[in-house]
């Protein structure tokens, strides 16, 4: 997933002459967050076989993840005035590795503490991304900040695209995989005992993760980075209502239908692949394949970058999310291979979906841009309330229905995308 931040206009101070190292350092933040990210697709089949879980209950990880973007992100922001972008993002990064360290004592504790590791985690990484996403834009030739942000937002596809691999190798391969009417069946005692052996898998990956967060916060705070200040006088402030702009309201509503549908189909991949009627495969296996589906949305932004230079981005924005709608109702309606290959290939037309309607939704807002950019970063809240809505769908009706769920997500998405297909002509 993109990683954006609502950020007021910005002026810098204190420019280092070489901006090579400082940019090197935040694009492996981007790689980083986008690797913690998707490695939650890995440990939902991962824990849900541990502890017995049923889809909802199993859900309750994005819900928990996605949940601190909503109620982290204002606060983040009042933080990172207060103390400064840099030391922001070095409180970000310590954040978040104390909730890789909190991995450990879950693994022996049970479920509910990996839910409290999951939400540390993710407010560390809200706190990361308001703080380093404008440094983006101030390291170099403001000419070429849009290329910048184009480098680091595929490291960011990156780590999305191999954090489900390296995740299914380091987690899932070496776990026993017992059905639950086996669980059950054994003593009390030794359930406790597998479920510990089970989820100690989890503790070397986050550890090594926690100390190469804390290694990035240590190079962080040493680094020499310009000075970000707030430009708080601007003229002509604000006085109407946001919500009375409706590009912005429906596309609101687009970041939370996208996010929430890009989210729950990465979420249910791996049991989606186990079922035997798609492709029986154990969860090791499957997670691996669950990098094709990140990988398609990296090389879609590539494909869209090019694109959309002569296609008009509703337009595009519509094609995409139909394609997506088909591709979702194959896999939905057939099953083997063919149903395999379909879900997973969702992942290259949800590529554009995030920039586009994100810049869509704030056209020609004027002074509103600021809180027009908040309200939709606070959409992102999405990735949690969709996923755990497909897992009550998938418990009553079966995973594989459950998944018109997303696809209903991608018919609003088409609808914006038309309804605005000149959006840009008009303003003209």
């Amino acid at each position: 997933m993109a990683s954006y931040s609502a950020a007021s206009p910005v002026s810098t101070t204190d420019a280092p002459a070489d901006t090579t190292r400082p940019l090197v350092i935040v694009t492996i933040l981007f790689f980083m967050w986008g690797l913690l990210t998707s490695l939650n697709d890995v440990l939902i089949p991962h824990l849900k076989a541990v502890y017995t879980l049923n889809y909802v209950q199993a859900m309750l990880v994005q819900f928990c993840f996605f949940g601190a973007y909503f109620l982290v992100s204002l606060p983040a922001g009042g933080l990172i005035r207060r103390i400064g972008y840099q030391r922001g993002a070095v409180t970000g990064l310590a954040i978040a590795a104390t909730g890789c360290l909190l991995f450990y004592p879950a693994a022996k504790s049970g479920y509910a503490l990996f839910l409290v590791a999951f939400f540390v985690l993710a407010a560390g990484i809200t706190i990361l991304q308001v703080a380093a996403n404008p440094y983006v834009a101030v390291l170099g030739d403001p000419r070429t900040a849009s290329s910048r942000l184009t480098l680091t937002q595929a490291f960011n596809s990156l780590g999305t695209t191999v954090g489900p691999y390296f995740g299914g190798i380091l987690i899932l391969s070496g776990a026993a995989a017992l059905a639950p009417d086996q669980i059950a069946a054994m003593p009390a005692a030794q359930q406790a005992a597998y479920r510990a052996t089970e989820a100690s898998s989890v503790q070397g990956p986050y550890l090594a993760l926690a100390a190469a967060l804390a290694l990035l916060a240590v190079l962080f705070a040493l680094v020499r980075l310009p000075r970000i200040t707030h430009d708080d006088t601007l003229p002509g402030a604000p006085t109407t209502s946001i919500f009375r702009h409706t590009h912005l309201v429906l596309g609101a509503i687009g970041i939370f239908l996208y996010v929430g549908a890009e989210v729950s189909i990465g979420s249910f991949l791996v049991n989606f692949l186990g079922e035997p009627h798609i492709a029986h495969m154990p969860a090791a296996d499957a997670a691996k394949y669950v990098s094709y589906y990140w990988g398609g949305a990296m090389i879609g932004r590539f494909i869209g970058f090019a694109a959309m230079r002569v296609v008009r981005p509703g337009i595009a924005l519509g094609f995409n999310a139909a394609m997506s709608m088909l591709l979702v109702l194959i896999a939905t309606l057939s099953g083997g291979t063919l149903a395999m290959w379909a879900i997973l290939a969702v992942g290259l037309f949800n590529s554009i979906m995030f920039p586009t309607i994100f810049s869509m939704a704030l056209h020609r807002l004027g002074d509103l841009t600021g809180r027009g950019s908040g309200v939709l970063c606070m959409a992102i809240v999405g990735g949690a309330i969709v996923p755990f809505l497909q897992g009550a769908l998938a418990d009553r009706i079966g995973l594989q229905p459950s998944f018109f769920l997303p696809m209903a997500c991608y018919a609003f998405i088409l609808f914006f995308g038309l309804k605005y297909a000149r959006l840009y002509e008009q303003a003209r």
